[in-house]
């Protein structure tokens, strides 16, 4: 079922969605992309703007997975004054990494990189970005005292696309794939030299 929240039927029974809108999660819907990523959808925010829609992604990697997320696509049809246009892509990334790449001072600035380098590479015009980066620790007592310290790291974004149609937003949506795909420690999948100069991050291997 469509994983998309805005305005409901009218008395017609034809919803108000704009057509911009659901053109672009046509496009996000068909998009192929590298095989590690397996999608899906899942209720999207109501409160963020007047349209909405949300995919889940998982990385996985013989039989486990290595890093997941959740991308929403949000439509203001009149535009909003922040996101400086009418549509608004919002991110979050995570993985769990080895102890000493989640020691890398630099980990943050490489991690904002892996982003705007996966856009860049995937021709993914945007503007307006912003987000964070975060490294969790986690530390295990009493009746989990066995199991080894863990290091997440996580990555909150949003940016505007820029568009000069729905087709441009698979570009987008395969940029953070392979945003997530770093993350889990896989090679880049994108030829050129700006991937080639990518790194990807030594992560821990976490069973389903």
């Amino acid at each position: 079922m469509a994983a998309v929240s805005g305005h409901p039927a009218n008395e017609d029974g034809v919803t108000g969605v704009p057509s911009a809108f659901q053109e672009a999660v046509a496009a996000l819907r068909a998009a192929r992309l590298r095989p590690e990523v397996v999608l899906g959808e899942t209720p999207a925010p109501r409160k963020l703007a007047p349209y909405a829609f949300a995919l889940t992604a998982t990385v996985e990697a013989d039989g486990e997975e290595l890093a997941d997320g959740q991308l929403v696509l949000l439509h203001e049809p009149n535009g909003h004054e922040a996101w400086q246009g009418e549509f608004r892509l919002v991110s979050l990334g995570r993985a769990e990494l080895e102890p000493e790449m989640a020691q890398d001072p630099l980990l943050p600035e490489v991690s904002w990189d892996w982003l705007t380098d996966s856009l860049a590479q995937q021709g993914a015009g945007y503007t307006a970005p912003s987000g964070t980066v975060s490294r969790c620790s986690s530390h295990y007592f009493g009746g989990l005292a066995e199991r080894p310290s863990s290091t997440d790291i996580e990555i909150r974004a949003s940016w505007t696309p820029v568009t000069s149609g729905p087709a441009d937003f698979t570009a987008h949506l395969r940029a953070w794939c392979e945003l997530l795909c770093l993350c889990a420690g896989l090679p880049p999948h994108v030829p050129g030299s700006a991937a080639a100069r990518t790194v990807a991050l030594p992560t821990r291997r976490r069973p389903h």
